[in-house]
């Protein structure tokens, strides 16, 4: 551990010393990177400080408890301080997701459930906008498909954060762990008999790949243009401006509608193609390390639901960490932290645990 922290700081200093040289600030892409690093190394070094600065004040606390026995309580008490900083110590050195920093796209798709499932994914995408905003991020609906009862088939939305983000504060760091299936079980608006019935969409959460990040060879596309369907409105419905892309290596397919113009269709399109690639390398990359996102949606099926919905209890239940609270309508209204942290604790036990 200390042979890491020492490394560490060196790389600190170094970092500093870069970035207060005014010509780097040229390459804004650069720039950035190590801002980021900047960022993610400063709360290590701030506890190993403390750690360290602790231990002192052990050592002290001895000395002087062995003249006055008054001391020991002090002794027992900075101890006490040193183990909790030498575990905090120890998770903030446990490896990082290297996409922890990256902006997302999130796809919801409605599953079982029919109307009543479209019309949950429109409260997920409400909830999702909804908490973006407490965090300052920027959300942006990239493609949707309507239903006909104002819900959503599907619906792509890219989340960005403003400027440099604390460790773990990240974008990616916070919405990965959406990725699955969410369950509803609530008394939907076209049962008349007043039965609560149960249905399912599905959230897939990718990091948005940077041009650096995927490299798309325009050969291997295949690019279809169609009349938008949906609500009509001037250039909808009248123009070929709606999109389908097809990678035809991987087969994958992505449609955009949403724009008026081919041009902006297209390329919020070859966003979240690249993001889907990107996904597709990463997952192939580490096939045998991969549960966090083998577990994201597969099928949009009730049985392989990752949290649950219970409007008649107003409970949300997190079903991979055991989570359950009842305040359904607050966490709807974005206040999610609390669900998503409990994640966040269960990953950094999981890997705190695999490093020892």
């Amino acid at each position: 551990m200390f042979e890491a922290v020492e490394e560490l700081i060196g790389e600190h200093a170094d970092l500093e010393r870069q970035l207060a040289d005014p010509s780097i600030h040229a390459d804004r892409a650069r720039a950035r990177a190590l801002n980021r690093r900047y960022a993610e190394l400063t709360p290590v070094l701030a506890a190993y400080r403390e750690w360290v600065a602790c231990g002192e004040d052990v050592a002290t606390a001895r000395e002087l408890a062995a003249e006055d026995p008054d001391f020991l309580a002090e002794v027992k008490s900075l101890e006490t301080r040193r183990e909790e900083l030498t575990e905090r110590l120890r998770l903030l050195l446990v490896p990082r997701d290297p996409e922890d920093d990256k902006d997302v796209i999130l796809e919801i798709k409605a599953g079982e459930g029919g109307d009543e499932s479209a019309l949950f994914a429109a409260d997920l995408l409400r909830m999702y906008l909804r908490y973006a905003e407490r965090h300052g991020w920027r959300a942006e609906v990239l493609g949707a498909t309507p239903s006909d009862l104002g819900g959503y088939k599907d619906v792509q939305v890219a989340v960005k954060a403003r400027g440099v983000t604390e460790p773990g504060q990240g974008v990616w760091a916070r919405l990965k762990y959406e990725g699955g299936v969410h369950r509803v079980q609530r008394v939907p608006a076209t049962e008349s008999q007043g039965r609560i019935h149960t249905s399912a969409a599905g959230v897939l959460v990718l990091p948005e790949a940077e041009d650096v990040d995927v490299e798309v060879n325009p050969n291997d596309l295949r690019i279809d243009v169609y009349r938008s369907s949906g609500p009509g409105g001037q250039s909808v419905n009248t123009t070929d401006s709606a999109v389908r892309i097809t990678h035809q290596p991987t087969g994958i397919v992505v449609s955009c509608q949403n724009e008026k113009s081919q041009l902006q269709n297209k390329e919020q399109a070859l966003r979240i193609l690249r993001a889907r690639l990107l996904a597709a390398a990463r997952e192939e990359a580490d096939r045998e390390a991969s549960d966090a996102r083998r577990s994201q949606v597969r099928t949009v099926d009730r049985s392989e639901r990752v949290r649950t919905y219970n409007f008649p209890e107003n409970r949300i239940s997190d079903h991979r960490v055991g989570f359950k609270a009842y305040n359904l309508d607050q966490v709807l209204d974005g206040e999610l932290d609390p669900v998503i942290q409990a994640c966040v604790d269960a990953d950094s036990a999981s890997r705190l645990a695999a490093a020892r």
